[in-house]
């Protein structure tokens, strides 16, 4: 299907557009609040097709609000929808059951119909898009213009990638044995065939990302006798395998994601002298000082996929959090944050997910209370909560000069969700030829940022051009 930029203009005047009035718009390329603009949608491409500031004592004589294509939100402040960078849609919070009691004892039954809970509560909280691991069946289900369920754009790592003996659950009947009745929370690879093989069938089976597990408690059934050793992360899958997996699927046009908890693997990981240098890196508490020094930007050359750009840093603060503020875990990710955001040379990006599902769905703006709280920028927090969430998540057609190229045609309206499908459409800005993934508070980014992000101040949330949920109600 051709869809003419020049037929999507001329929708500007028709039924099948929507106009939304924004008293405030928060501009998330240039990180600044504007004032009183209207946006044009396309109800069939769900595209942004025109953003322009409007004079407010003509909208109040001209504009009709009776009509439903017609959406007031000039009290309130319009963002792009929220993107957390790290969810799981298949988990609920720890305090209520252990990951490997949900893993074990919970049915797919139980678990598939809270994951439609979850995905729902998070799209109204005004997470328009996420990323995380579960079956590529589920993310069919919250995508199409005809979703099963409604729910944020999905990018699915499937199952982690782990070596053998590294992860759980444990079966402590039989130490040998991997998971419990055959339930195993990973999947694991060792030697680069095996690597290799994984990563083909999983990009194969329709995984838009590959996640692995580079560093973890290895020797965790030691707790009874060396709790010490029990709780250290270490290394898992050798050189020769992380670029096995890492060339593998970017061969196939896959970004990779890695667990770590950045002592000895995190150099590597971020480093574009690196033959395996991830797209992103989760987590990363306790990090070396050092490793927040930036190369040179000369330094991140284009590979032959054109994708070698600074690792995103996900630093899944609220996981940390959750599971005890007062714990040396969260104290140390807390001290590493702060060192980040401090440094001028940080030589990663940063993007916001929290390791949502093991705490409540629907919470997700944790992540951002928790960065501005340490003393980060609250315009540049939800940059990295917009914005910087596409950069993150997006496929690698987006990267390199071929990207900077599909980006500047833009505003030709050719990034049709109807052509492209949903997880290729861009989003994160409120602009032209972007995805009109648009959402609303009414409270105070200014003067009270965590009120203003929070689940219960989303008033309006919209995705791919279609209205989830107006004056704090869901149609």
């Amino acid at each position: 299907m051709q869809i003419s930029s020049g037929d999507e203009a001329s929708k500007c005047g028709d039924a099948m557009h929507t106009k939304i009035y924004a008293g405030t718009l928060f501009d998330s390329e240039k990180c600044e609040l504007i004032k009183h603009r209207v946006i044009s949608v396309s109800a069939k491409s769900g595209l942004i097709l025109d953003v322009q500031p409007y004079s407010p004592g003509e909208v109040d004589a001209s504009v009709d609000f009776s009509d439903a294509r017609n959406i007031d939100l000039r009290s309130k402040t319009v963002l792009p929808g929220f993107v957390d960078c790290h969810v799981h849609f298949f988990l609920h919070p720890y305090s209520e059951t252990s990951w490997e009691d949900q893993n074990t004892r919970e049915s797919l039954v139980e678990r598939t119909i809270r994951a439609t809970v979850h995905a729902r509560e998070t799209l109204m909280a005004g997470y328009t898009a996420g990323a995380g691991d579960a079956d590529v069946l589920f993310r069919k289900c919250v995508s199409g213009p005809n979703p099963l369920i409604p729910g944020p754009r999905y990018f699915c790592a499937n199952r982690a990638i782990v070596t053998t003996g590294s992860y759980g659950p444990r079966n402590r009947l039989y130490p040998n044995r991997a998971g419990v009745e055959g339930k195993t929370g990973a999947e694991a690879a060792d030697g680069v065939d095996e690597c290799i093989k994984v990563v083909r069938r999983q990009v194969g089976a329709g995984a838009d990302w590959i996640k692995l597990y580079a560093d973890y408690r290895f020797r965790a059934e030691m707790t009874q006798v060396s709790p010490q050793t029990a709780s250290e992360s270490l290394d898992t899958f050798n050189t020769d395998e992380l670029h096995a997996i890492v060339q593998t699927a970017h061969k196939l046009g896959v970004k990779v994601a890695a667990h770590t908890d950045g002592k000895s693997s995190w150099e590597g990981l971020i480093s574009p002298d690196s033959s395996y240098q991830v797209d992103s890196v989760e987590h990363g508490h306790s990090v070396g000082e050092s490793s927040f020094f930036r190369r040179s930007p000369d330094d991140y050359v284009a590979r032959d996929t054109g994708i070698r750009q600074p690792t995103v840093w996900i630093p899944t603060l609220s996981v940390y959090y959750t599971l005890g503020k007062d714990t040396p875990m969260w104290k140390q990710a807390a001290s590493t944050f702060t060192r980040a955001i401090k440094a001028s040379d940080l030589n990663v990006k940063i993007a916001c997910g929290g390791d949502t599902g093991t705490f409540a769905h629907g919470d997700n703006s944790l992540e951002m209370k928790l960065m501005v709280h340490l003393g980060a920028d609250w315009k540049t927090v939800l940059r990295w909560g917009t914005l910087g969430g596409w950069e993150c998540i997006r496929s690698m057609r987006w990267e390199g000069q071929k990207g900077k190229e599909r980006l500047a045609k833009i505003h030709e309206l050719r990034e049709d969700a109807r052509v492209v499908g949903d997880n290729e459409v861009p989003f994160g800005a409120v602009k032209q030829g972007f995805a009109a993934d648009i959402i609303a508070t009414d409270g105070d980014l200014t003067q009270d940022f965590e009120r203003a992000v929070d689940k219960g101040s989303i008033v309006f949330v919209m995705k791919g051009g279609r209205v989830y949920k107006r004056d704090g109600q869901t149609p």
